[in-house]
């Protein structure tokens, strides 16, 4: 492809992804690998979204476990596999400082990415949240300066990771939507009442949802407010249970499992 139309064909990606999140819901699928795009094509998603866990599984390391040049790579052959929108999880922007993060930005956008979500964890804590809201007005300035039509996605992690409450999570993403982040999100929140005031705090900035598990429907989070829904690792986590399960039962068994 010429680079003309590589151009032109990120744009397109790019315009159709911000107009996903101006009305109705949609969900993202979180594959690891061009496979798994080829898949989330074919099943008729419309926009797809990289997992820093499930690229870490699928080079032998955990989360959190990958460099940023690796995960640039990672996000160029994605986007370079596909027509629909790539939406990176960029981690905590593999820096602390702002500037940091926005250099860091700025490689990212030039992968192709029709976005990128930026956390405010540190480790297993949070950034400040001065600091925090620093870090997205940087991430922010570094894609206008760029000129390119990418979203910004602030994410705050302190609900999956059990240490702050929904009052303090909201606090942040209203900070992060005032400085400059297109949409929020804030994986492990899982009340619908809760979901149903976040979407009100931040409106109207989209919201995304994490399905944590399978009491939490894409219908019920539309009807509530919620623009976007993604999966995060639960699909690596099932490719994985079954790759073990199918390798368990030819080592303790003798064959393949029955019925699969």
């Amino acid at each position: 492809m010429s680079t003309a139309n590589a151009a032109a064909r990120i744009a397109t990606a790019r315009e159709a992804f911000r107009a996903l999140h101006e009305r109705g819901c949609f969900v993202l699928a979180n594959p690891w690998d061009i496979g798994g795009v080829r898949r989330a094509e074919q099943l008729g998603y419309r926009a797809i979204a990289s997992t820093s866990a499930g690229f870490a599984w699928s080079l032998g390391r955990d989360d959190n476990e990958v460099s940023r040049d690796e995960v640039l790579a990672h996000l160029a052959a994605l986007c370079s596999s596909t027509t629909l929108p790539v939406n990176a999880d960029f981690e905590d922007g593999f820096a602390s400082e702002p500037a940091a993060v926005a250099g860091n930005v700025r490689l990212a956008v030039g992968t192709g990415v029709a976005g990128l979500s930026v956390e405010d964890r540190h480790g297993i804590d949070l950034y400040p949240i001065a600091l925090a809201t620093e870090r997205i007005r940087a991430a922010r300035d570094a894609i206008d300066r760029s000129g390119e039509n990418v979203m910004l996605i602030g994410r705050s992690e302190g609900l999956l990771l059990g240490n702050t409450t929904i009052d303090t999570t909201v606090e942040r993403l209203i900070a992060y939507a005032a400085a400059g982040a297109d949409c929020v999100f804030a994986p492990g929140i899982r009340s619908i009442t809760d979901i149903r005031s976040l979407v009100a705090a931040v409106a109207p900035t989209p919201v995304n949802v994490l399905l944590m598990d399978a009491t939490m429907s894409v219908p019920e989070l539309a009807e509530a407010g919620v623009r976007r829904v993604s999966t995060g690792a639960a699909f690596a986590v099932a490719s994985w249970k079954a790759y073990e399960a199918a390798a368990r039962s030819v080592i303790e068994n003798g064959h393949l499992p029955r019925g699969g």
